[in-house]
């Protein structure tokens, strides 16, 4: 009999008068009138610096909704100490105890913590209502339920036995304990990142990003709502820096689950790497880093598809997901009839405080990531003055008066390798090549070539024999391709996520392949009717 079988949690519709909006809107009313003050949280206790980071509403930046409690090198390296003793008990309980305290989390998230989760999302990250329901309510519940069965599935997977002997494989936690890093952008994964080797059996250093910390600290109190133990994670904001020159080199680092940027994942490879001799165990890294994702359209292509895809897939989330479309590629035929509708559609999204249940974009996260746009898009504005190769079609335009908003921007390039088709800018900006329709299969080639990264990628055609010509010629080019669909919305037990190349270790959240990474099998055979003498058969003489 299977212990758990899971299923994906149902989005909710959020229309007019409906109970979850009612109450989503009063949890966001209690975001409004509270700071919270978030501590890190050590060993179960709370642990308060006095080295605050102060969170702001991305959408009205004037407005704080919390102030975090900074780590320092005492406090980080205390919940490594406060990881590392709790990890006895902690793995010997039976893995469906282990088991129990996550599905009631995802119970939990699924009632009553629900509202909660989805406002401190919308308010600290500047994610619209379906946004925030499809992450910190849908994918997080996933998480929680699949990696349950993942793990069952995982242990199910037995050694033969022959005559007179029993083999079995046991599925131990790693030696040591594990470092979280998350990212700002999805709560899911913050949640995802610390649980994931918490179910298996490890203790957990929970490093959130500063920017995501309300998100993260209500996640962390519902897993302590649930049961979880004190010490299993140990929740510590802090600035990434601090916690590498502490964690880093500590010898009982067994693994790091990251996701974040591609420059700080090197960071981290290159600093195990330096303290290898020093470490008790080669420590598992696993990481899930940038991407510059794509959208392929063949000349067949559903227009009004072409369309949607192109503006989801870029302008969701402000074009903050590590999916989001960033390059596209459009033969001719095509972009006759889709140039107008195209920025038409693009021009109609509405922008502004995600409180307002009809604005389909919010703000970019910080005022880092703003001027970062910013002086993007000055330079492209300046190009196109200068260059009859780039054309601002639509957007380019920041406004940082009342929050950090930058609007949906299309760009298009004679260029296929110009600066905006190659590096990852993280935010509502999309670039599109025009390619002659005769030239598909060369552009196959661009595609393929143009980036270092390779996570997502999708591939728009009514024709079958180009469909399998792409998928044949981008076979490196991403983790995840999404045939007639935009390059985004992966979903735990259906579409696995990761990529690889410059993209990550592809260790695809939302699987089995993932948890594998945060166990340490043990082989042991039995004998049951073991030999009583070191003599064999074929020594005996005729």
């Amino acid at each position: 009999m299977n212990f758990y079988r899971a299923k994906n949690e149902s989005i909710l519709s959020y229309m007019p008068g409906s109970p979850e909006k009612l109450a989503l809107k009063k949890a966001l009313a209690d975001v409004d009138r509270e700071v919270v003050e978030i501590p890190c949280v050590i060993g179960g206790k709370e642990v308060r610096t006095g080295n605050i980071f102060e969170v702001r509403m991305p959408h009205d930046h004037r407005h704080v909704i919390a102030r975090v409690h900074l780590a320092g090198p005492q406090e980080i390296a205390s919940a490594a100490t406060a990881a590392l003793a709790a990890k006895k008990e902690w793995e010997s309980l039976p893995w469906q105890h282990r088991a129990r305290i996550f599905l009631k989390a995802a119970e939990l998230l699924s009632g009553p913590w629900r509202p909660i989760l989805n406002a401190s999302t919308m308010a600290g990250q500047s994610k619209n209502v379906f946004q925030a329901e499809i992450d910190s309510a849908c994918e997080f519940a996933d998480f929680l339920r699949f990696n349950v069965q993942f793990y069952e599935d995982l242990q199910n997977d037995q050694p033969l036995n022959a005559d007179g002997v029993l083999n079995t494989l046991e599925y131990r936690a790693l030696e040591g304990f594990v470092l979280a890093i998350t990212p700002f952008n999805f709560t899911a994964i913050g949640a995802n990142l610390p649980s994931a080797p918490a179910l298996i059996g490890n203790t957990v250093v929970w490093k959130p990003t500063e920017s995501q910390s309300l998100s993260a600290y209500r996640t962390f109190q519902l897993f302590q709502a649930a049961g979880l133990p004190d010490g299993v994670i140990n929740f510590i904001p802090a600035h990434g820096p601090t916690v590498s020159d502490v964690l880093l080199k500590h010898p009982e680092l067994a693994g790091i689950h990251f996701t974040g940027s591609t420059q700080v994942f090197d960071t981290l490879i290159q600093r195990v790497g330096e303290n290898t001799p020093y470490y008790k165990t080669y420590p598992k890294i696993v990481g899930e880093t940038g991407g510059k994702d794509f959208i392929l359209c063949h000349p067949s292509a559903d227009l009004d598809v072409s369309i949607t895809a192109l503006v989801r897939g870029a302008f969701e989330y402000q074009g903050q997901k590590c999916s989001a479309a960033s390059r596209a590629y459009i033969p001719e035929s095509l972009w006759r009839r889709m140039k107008d509708p195209l920025i038409e559609t693009t021009r109609a999204i509405k922008m502004g405080d995600v409180r307002d249940f009809s604005v389909f974009m919010g703000a970019v996260i910080d005022e880092r990531s703003f001027t970062r746009l910013d002086r993007v898009l000055s330079e492209a504005k300046n190009d196109a003055k200068n260059d009859a190769r780039i054309q601002v079609l639509q957007g380019a335009k920041t406004d940082k008066t009342q929050g950090w908003f930058v609007e949906p921007t299309l760009l298009k390039t004679n260029d296929p390798k110009s600066p905006t088709m190659v590096t990852e800018l993280f935010g509502p900006v999309l670039t599109l090549y025009v390619y002659p329709d005769a030239q598909y299969a060369e552009t196959l080639n661009l595609v393929d070539q143009t980036s270092s990264y390779s996570l997502t990628g999708a591939i728009l055609s009514q024709d079958r024999a180009a469909i399998h010509q792409a998928m044949s010629a981008l076979r490196h080019a991403a983790g995840n391709i999404y045939i007639n669909d935009k390059c985004t919305g992966a979903v735990v037990g259906q579409q696995p996520f990761g990529g690889a190349r410059r993209s990550g270790t592809n260790d695809k959240a939302g699987s089995m392949m993932n948890l594998l990474r945060w166990v340490s099998p043990r082989t042991v055979k039995e004998t049951l009717n073991p030999p009583k003498s070191p003599w064999y058969p074929y020594m005996m003489e005729p």
